[in-house]
């Protein structure tokens, strides 16, 4: 008989949500739930999601939300072309706020973070398990410190049942993740990072820049095939 507490897990398939599901996934019995909100990204996130479910032996389910691609002029959602960095302007937090801003999607992790809710308390999830993480926090207030504290004290007040957001990657950048999930045998092979949606990442947005300089800091190999 199953004597885990339950969790539902947030995942896109990214390398952090990756490392933070594996990082739970022998404490709780997770769900996790992947959003398709008209992302150019979508079908590969969807399938590397999957993937790395079968591997944890995990619940999956997709939701749509196409609604949320019509709000606002996501370059992730819309016709926009989405920024490309090179390597040394990671250290550059205003090329990185303007890049932040291009790719922002209204409220996204409120709204999946609210989802979440829901399902956690449906189901009797004691936590909700996001990626939120030191080095995306500098631009994108919603992978903050303070939002999940602010997230939690929400839940305090809005749900009948004891839910909390775990972030435990929240201190930390992307190199410390990746070392991180190479000690917790995440299937870091599985994950997609890449904005562009192509079966190879694109080596050249700011989340393949990142994910990229994350494996080479942590000196773990990244099976990842980039087409730059």
């Amino acid at each position: 008989m199953e004597k885990r507490p339950k969790a539902i897990s947030v995942l896109s398939g990214g390398l952090d949500s990756t490392v933070a599901t594996t990082y739970f996934n022998d404490k709780y019995k997770t769900h996790a739930i992947t959003f398709d909100y008209g992302q150019k990204s979508a079908e590969m996130e969807i399938k590397s999601s999957k993937a790395i479910c079968s591997f944890l032996g995990i619940k999956h389910t997709v939701i749509q939300l196409p609604w949320l691609r019509k709000l606002g002029k996501s370059a992730l959602t819309s016709d926009t072309e989405v920024p490309k960095l090179k390597l040394e302007q990671l250290e550059n937090k205003e090329i990185c706020d303007e890049t932040a801003r291009k790719v922002w999607v209204p409220g996204r992790n409120v709204v999946f973070t609210a989802i979440a809710t829901s399902f956690a308390e449906a189901e009797g999830a004691r936590i909700i398990i996001v990626g939120w993480d030191l080095e995306e926090a500098v631009t994108f207030p919603d992978n903050s410190k303070e939002f999940l504290k602010q997230f939690n004290n929400l839940l305090k007040t809005g749900t009948l049942e004891e839910v909390q957001i775990k972030a435990p990657l929240i201190d930390l950048n992307k190199n410390q993740i990746v070392k991180l999930g190479d000690k917790k045998n995440a299937p870091l092979d599985l994950s997609y990072s890449c904005y562009m949606g192509e079966n190879e990442h694109c080596g050249v947005c700011e989340s393949c820049m990142r994910r990229r300089r994350a494996f080479r800091e942590s000196y773990v190999e990244d099976k990842t095939k980039y087409l730059n």
